[in-house]
């Protein structure tokens, strides 16, 4: 368990997001085998199937899932990347740029616990690999949610894609070996920052099962919530209605 003060303090990740290492994107496919990729074109489908006018990524980083759902969405959508980190947002700006996408996101510096939006604004919000950060051990969580629901329309979706716990006790014994023996140290000699990269691994080990995310949810005063398993459970889809 975590201590007290790594629990309301978890510095070595927002250092990390704050001054973001070049092979930050390189990490991500690497320790996710590369299914990252495709676990963000999901949520982007899954973001975009009912055809909302607005759309929010929360914790966009360096704007995969924005850059995935304006592929998808109709010309006329307006959406939204958010992230507390402005070196994420000048990459996600680059590489929206460079996909020939750039007038049709707008990348906004801002915190997830005072999202800077009017109430009922987005019809949709999506969050990839950043939803574990706001909510595990973190004391802002309720706060967090509070401001998902607060900005989502009456019928919202909010779509999830984040790590999460295999259902099978030898598959998750496994993919906890996996996250401690290779992704905490290959993170660490990539990308230099010891802290962070333990920090993912240990989250990752001891982040909620799928009951206990749709529990939040629930708690939340979110409604008819659904997961999908992806690669053995140890990643997930949730989408949450408000």
């Amino acid at each position: 368990m975590m201590n007290q003060e790594n629990q309301q303090q978890p510095l070595p990740l927002h250092g990390m997001f704050t001054a973001v290492p070049p092979r930050y994107d390189l990490i991500n496919h690497i320790i996710t085998l590369g299914m990252d990729t495709g676990w963000r074109k999901l949520a982007a489908r899954t973001c975009t199937e009912t055809k909302p006018q607005r759309i929010l990524d929360i914790g966009c980083g360096t704007g995969d899932l924005s850059i995935n759902i304006a592929k998808l969405a109709a010309k006329e959508t307006e959406i939204i990347g958010l992230d507390y980190s402005q070196p994420m947002l000048d990459i996600a700006r680059q590489k929206a740029e460079k996909a020939g996408l750039g007038g049709r996101i707008s990348f906004t510096f801002g915190d997830a616990s005072q999202l800077p939006f009017p109430d009922e604004y987005f019809d949709c919000a999506g969050i990839s690999f950043a939803f574990r950060n706001l909510t595990y051990n973190n004391r802002l969580c309720p706060q967090h949610l509070a401001e998902v629901k607060r900005v989502l329309k009456p019928g919202g979706r909010y779509v999830i894609v984040e790590s999460s716990q295999p259902g099978n006790r030898l598959i998750r014994t496994f993919f906890h070996l996996y996250l401690r023996g290779f992704v905490s140290p290959a993170g660490m000699w990539l990308s230099g920052n010891k802290g962070a990269y333990k920090y993912l691994a240990e989250s990752a080990v001891h982040y909620y099962m799928p009951r206990q995310v749709k529990g939040l949810l629930m708690g939340a005063g979110f409604h008819d919530i659904r997961y999908r398993p992806l690669f053995f459970g140890a990643s997930g889809l949730h989408i949450a209605y408000k």
